[in-house]
């Protein structure tokens, strides 16, 4: 038995959580992974999955061994590619998973220079603004907003959103311009729910270095920043939206920035990835690439400072 192999076909069956799907990444017939898991527990002498008819999970056996198969394959993933620098390009598949606002507003729209740079990359982008279980998913990364609860990752920051409340010139010429946040009682907003299903009813300002926050009545609620941006342009009420994801909206008058002098805090926007002793050139690649996103365009596009990290 091929160990090396075994472990990448294990690592690919615990990422897809399903041994059809892992056959069809790996370009393998079906019945060559099953028996590649079967000789492998038989050779640990220990249960890797638990199997059942929709998909299979890791038992606590083969979480631990999860973790130990991606640092020997990372480490020989790395010494291969130090060797050949020189002469070869980052490759392979690399998940990443980040926020939907991101997504289609700051990655999507340089995407092609991106291939330009890495055309070996495979690369898989998962849209979600839950937490995501890194091992358990098979994410190689992901970039999340706001202040971080997960001590147990790397955090590479990327910078910080300036965030603005504005409105459509339709919702303003019905419900009037606001121009203190006390006058927000005669307004609406429109809602923003989390994966939790928590609701947020509230607008965050600052002033100077006061922070606060004022209820705000509304009609609606969302969970995805695409429709939370489309809510605002047909008028359902008020937004609060990082200003480099809507600059196009504002500047053609489609969306009015609003109580600019209350402006909402700004958010750290950070990219994260689990603990190893290297990173895979895939993984290196797209950070520094990403990193660069955040900071070559921060001036023009609405990221408070050039590079105010956390």
């Amino acid at each position: 038995m091929d160990r090396i192999q075994a472990m990448q076909v294990f690592t690919r069956v615990a990422e897809a959580g399903s041994f059809v799907r892992a056959a069809e990444t790996l370009s393998l017939p079906s019945s060559t992974v099953t028996s590649t898991i079967k000789n492998l527990e038989k050779y640990l002498q220990v249960r890797l999955l638990n199997r059942t008819t929709r998909r299979v999970s890791l038992t606590p056996e083969g979480l631990q061994y999860l973790t130990q198969c991606r640092e020997i394959l990372s480490l020989i993933e790395h010494s291969e590619s130090s060797l050949t620098d020189s002469v070869r390009r980052p490759q392979g598949r690399l998940r990443v998973d980040m926020p939907g606002g991101i997504a289609q507003f700051i990655v999507m729209p340089n995407l092609k220079d991106f291939y330009r740079l890495y055309p070996d990359i495979y690369l898989m982008i998962g849209v979600s603004d839950r937490q995501v279980d890194l091992v358990q998913e098979g994410v190689d990364c992901v970039i999340r907003t706001g202040e971080l609860t997960d001590s147990t990752l790397v955090a590479r920051p990327l910078g910080r959103f300036r965030w603005v409340t504005c409105a459509s010139p339709d919702y303003l010429r019905k419900f009037g311009v606001p121009e203190t946040p006390e006058a927000l009682s005669q307004h609406r907003a429109i809602h923003y729910f989390s994966g939790s299903g928590r609701r947020n009813s509230e607008l965050r300002f600052t002033r100077g270095t006061e922070a606060f926050s004022v209820p705000v009545e509304g009609d609606a609620a969302v969970n995805e920043t695409g429709l939370y941006i489309r809510l605002c342009l047909e008028g359902f009420g008020l937004a609060q939206l990082a200003e480099n994801v809507i600059s196009e909206n504002l500047q053609q008058g489609k969306l009015i920035e609003v109580l600019a002098d209350w402006q909402p805090p700004s958010v750290p926007v950070t990219m994260l990835y689990p603990h190893q002793r290297f990173l895979s050139p895939a993984v290196r690649a797209f950070a520094d690439w990403i990193s660069g996103l955040f900071n070559e365009g921060a001036g023009e596009k609405g990221l408070s400072g050039k590079r105010r990290l956390r």
